[in-house]
């Protein structure tokens, strides 16, 4: 057991076996770091999410690769769930070196907790472009040690661009400014399989509202009636998957969140005021609004009679694992967290 063992998030309580010194995010982590001078491995991620559990399993269960960060590193793991401020700060710093994101986020900071490299999943063999995990562990001791200097410029810079990014602009917002925006989306538009850019795509909640409160209905309607009668759709369980791994909608990465699902619901009554379900085409928007209702229903009544049966169960039997409750309810893990 490491410290996590007493922490009160699932995601963290899933490491707390995992042979990885981790530190919950705290003064504990950042007061050994700067005592010992070591850089921090923060790694960000949540209950729900798959890529997250491939690494542990792949990395963090891994004795060799623990060995290597416990003697470099100072480690810290967070659910972005629990701590979304440092989620955000960590991931704009991701994106501002990657040019993308996601989880889980691996970032690297100094002792002061800046950030000076950042990726997303690493694998445990050299892939796709990708070095292993471990690779990546040694290739940023090594430069800890060797380049010091280089990585506090580096980290300066960047925190330096990140506190300019997250300065409110003084410029009064014009509508020539949102005429803009506009003609920009209409330029990344898909008009065969709508949406924005190519694969993988996700559904740009915010955008489409942006679009229809603006009166623009062409791009809105094209999105959300590929979306509803794609593969992102979930025909049995209601509700949109997180994202489509392929231009046409058709290919879902198979993981639906409430919140997400929560933005879309708005997008498509507005696009179909009237919530009935029907086999045309035309009111799939519709049927998809309120089977996104019935999913989130649903999933909250599944947590409520699952958190009811674990707290019994623990008032009876205190030294019960709640995570193999999890694990046991309905043959597998939660997909979904409120």
């Amino acid at each position: 057991m490491n410290r996590l063992a007493t922490e009160t998030s699932p995601y963290l309580l899933q490491h707390a076996e995992n042979p990885v010194d981790w530190y919950p995010w705290g003064d504990e982590a950042l007061r050994r770091a700067r005592d010992e001078d070591k850089p921090i491995l923060l790694s960000v991620g949540y209950a729900a999410c798959h890529w997250c559990h491939v690494m542990e399993h792949e990395s963090f269960e891994d004795e060799a690769t623990a060995a290597l960060m416990n003697e470099n590193f100072v480690s810290v793991k967070v659910d972005r769930e629990e701590r979304p401020d440092v989620d955000s700060v960590y991931m704009d710093a991701v994106v501002s070196l990657t040019g993308h994101g996601g989880w889980p986020m691996t970032v690297f900071l100094t002792p002061e907790g800046e950030p000076f490299f950042g990726g997303t999943y690493f694998p445990p063999e050299p892939r796709h472009g990708l070095p292993s995990f471990r690779q990546l562990l040694a290739a940023v001791a090594d430069a800890w040690k060797e380049r010091r200097a280089e990585i506090d410029r580096e980290a300066g810079a960047i925190v330096e661009r990140l506190r300019r990014h997250v300065e409110p602009s003084r410029e009064p917002l014009t509508s020539s400014l949102l005429a803009d925006a506009e003609r920009g989306l209409r330029q990344q538009f898909d008009p065969v399989w709508g949406g924005f850019g190519t694969a993988p795509k996700f559904p740009p909640a915010s955008v489409l509202e942006f679009l229809l409160r603006r009166g623009e209905s062409q791009m809105s309607t094209k999105t959300l009636d590929s979306m509803a009668l794609g593969g992102m759709y979930d025909l049995v369980g209601g509700g949109f998957h997180r994202y489509s791994v392929d231009r046409e909608w058709l290919v879902p990465h198979f993981e639906k969140m409430l919140y997400d699902n929560a933005l879309l619901v708005g997008r498509r009554r507005t696009r179909f005021p009237v919530s009935s379900c029907s086999r045309s085409s035309t009111d799939a928007s519709s049927c998809a609004a309120s089977s996104i209702r019935s999913f989130a229903r649903a999933s909250s009544r599944r947590e409520s009679s699952a958190r009811s049966r674990c707290a019994t169960t623990k008032r009876s039997h205190p030294g019960t694992d709640w995570r193999w409750l999890r694990s046991r309810k309905e043959g597998g893990d939660w997909s979904v967290r409120i």
